[in-house]
Order: structure tokens, then C-alpha cells, then sequence
């Protein structure tokens, strides 16, 4: 019986190589190889893998963590990265695997049929309003459910967190807030902005609409953004 199709996501051309030796060698379908997260949804949308390997590291402005948060399939990382940021940001989008490279043939074909036997749920289906973060506003430490964030904009080390009627200011740079959100749904559509993706109402040519606010679409994440997008 023909096994699994998989998803290959690696920015190293040998290694990349040798892993898909390597599932081909054990029966598996290789339905693509790329180094991005923009071509891994754009194979994603046609050939619909049953599971994806992801290195963390990859080219774009995504890296394979973030792209794990738009995948609906079971996904194993395969990394270099191990230490205890990456390990906590990894574990919020419920990953079936985590093989730290070098790997060996074993580790990973078991890490492969364990995924696929076990499947795994959409990180979509978790709503952001299970997670609450706390922040200083004057002399209090308020509580900020993540449904309520519209989005967040960058200003050199801090950051202001924007809802539909209150902002906060925040003395942390914008891409340790994404390690945090993105997970949860969150996009980065501009190098200054992350956008809570289900608050979006509209999108121009140049911008997103937001229940009141209107974010600039950066021209080197339109690409990206445009196909996260479930088009009718």
C-alpha cells in the first residue's frame, strides 16, 4: 500500500536532498522540496501533503514556526535549533515531532508514521481567546485577551498594542510579540506591523481594514499574505 505524501520545507539543498532519499527509500511520495513558507502554502494548495517536515530556519520572512501556525496537517520539525526560546515557541503550534539534526533513517521514518497515525487538529481551531497576556497601562497590569488584539505596531524597541478602542505601549521589539502571537493566528504583513488575522474586515490594494483601523501592507509580505488567504 502506497504511504503518506509529504511536504518537505528546507533551506540547505544537500540535506534537503538527503531527506527525501530517504522517504522515497521507505514509500513515501515527496510532493515538494522548497526552501519558503510562501511555495510550501502555494504546494500545500494543490497537492495537499498528509504531512510536512519543517526545518525552522528557512528563507522569507517566515520562518518555519510561524508557517507550522498556517498548516492544517501534522507537521515534525527537523532543526538544528534546540535551545529553550525555540523550544517554547514550537510547542504552542502542537507539533507531532521535533527531530534535532543531525537525525538518523530511524529517527526519522518513526517520527513520520507516528505523526501520521496520530494526525494532528488545526492549530486554526484554537481560538485565540483561550490565551491572555498582561500588560502596563499607568499604574495597573491589565489582562488582554489575544481576540481582543486588532494588531501591533513596531516603533524602535517598543511596541503599541492596539485594540478596537484602547492602546498599549510595550518595551518589547516586535519580533519577540510575534514569536508570541503568531502562533495564535497573528501575521506579520509589514516589517512595522502584525495583524490579528481574524479581525481582518478588508483588504486593499496597499492595506488590511481591521474593525476600524486601516495597517499597511509591506511590499515584501503582500506575496506571503495574499496566500494565506482562503479565496473564493
Amino acid at each position: 500500500m502506497k504511504k503518506a505524501s509529504v511536504l518537505v520545507v528546507e533551506d540547505e539543498p544537500l540535506i534537503a536532498d538527503d531527506i527525501a532519499e530517504t522517504l522515497e527509500a521507505n514509500g513515501y511520495e515527496v510532493v515538494g522540496i522548497v526552501d519558503e513558507a510562501s511555495d510550501a502554502l502555494e504546494v500545500c494548495k494543490t497537492c495537499h501533503p498528509d504531512v510536512a517536515l519543517l526545518d525552522i530556519q528557512i528563507e522569507g520572512p517566515v520562518d518555519g514556526i510561524a508557517l507550522a501556525a498556517q498548516l492544517s496537517m501534522p507537521i515534525i520539525f527537523l532543526t538544528s535549533f534546540y535551545d529553550q526560546k525555540t523550544l517554547d515557541r514550537a510547542k504552542l503550534v502542537n507539533p507531532s515531532g521535533y527531530i534535532v539534526k543531525p537525525f538518523n533513517e530511524r529517527d526519522l521514518i518513526v517520527n513520520l508514521e507516528i505523526a501520521i497515525a496520530r494526525g494532528r487538529k488545526p492549530t486554526r481551531s484554537k481560538s485565540p481567546a483561550n490565551e491572555k497576556f498582561f500588560v502596563k497601562k499607568d499604574q495597573e497590569i491589565v489582562s488582554v485577551s489575544t481576540s481582543d488584539i486588532v494588531y501591533v505596531e513596531a516603533y524602535d524597541n517598543y511596541s503599541t498594542l492596539y485594540t478596537e478602542k484602547e492602546k498599549y505601549m510595550i518595551s518589547h521589539t516586535l519580533k519577540s510579540i510575534s514569536e508570541k502571537l503568531e502562533p495564535l493566528g497573528f501575521l506579520r504583513i509589514h516589517r512595522s506591523y502584525l495583524i490579528n488575522f481574524d479581525a481582518v474586515d478588508s483588504i486593499s490594494e496597499n492595506y488590511v481594514y481591521l474593525k476600524g483601523h486601516q495597517v499597511m501592507i509591506g511590499k515584501s509580505y503582500r506575496k506571503q499574505f495574499m496566500e494565506s488567504l482562503s479565496l473564493l
